[in-house]
């Protein structure tokens, strides 16, 4: 990542209040140019027939995807927005949790795309693949 380095306390602590929070979801790993997070497959996260809500999995793959993205900038002069996301769902889950990995596939000046692969913790099953290209925006001066 572009930045100084990154505490995950910190990253996660940016979720306070927001959406993040409400789902469970947790960062747990952050690299260069990847960040890997968790969310619980629970009465938050399921649709009607108790599977994990393809919803809830778009939010996972967007919170990474955005996170890592504005890790690779000047946080004091720019900042990311999504652009466009799409997912594949794959696999069902009931319970337990998902993985998410988001990796960087094009870190550019004005845009980023990261590719963000969901699994099932305890299997390893791909449950759903994301991609999520980022705008790459100045901050408005003061």
């Amino acid at each position: 990542m572009t930045n100084s380095p990154v505490d995950l306390a910190e990253l996660n602590a940016w979720s306070r209040n927001t959406l993040g929070e409400h789902l469970g979801i947790e960062l747990t790993e952050v690299g260069d140019r990847y960040l890997v997070g968790r969310m619980p497959v629970d009465h938050r996260t399921h649709q009607p027939m108790g599977l994990l809500h393809g919803g809830a999995s778009v939010a996972l793959a967007e919170t990474l995807g955005s996170i890592g993205a504005v890790l690779q900038v000047d946080r004091t002069q720019k900042a990311c927005v999504g652009l466009e996301i799409n997912a594949n769902h794959i696999k069902g889950v009931r319970d337990g949790y998902v993985i998410g990995r988001a990796t960087a596939v094009h870190v550019g000046r004005t845009t980023q795309v990261w590719e963000i692969r969901i699994t099932h913790e305890e299997t390893g099953a791909l449950v759903c693949i994301s991609r999520i290209t980022m705008a790459v925006i100045d901050l408005p001066k003061k």
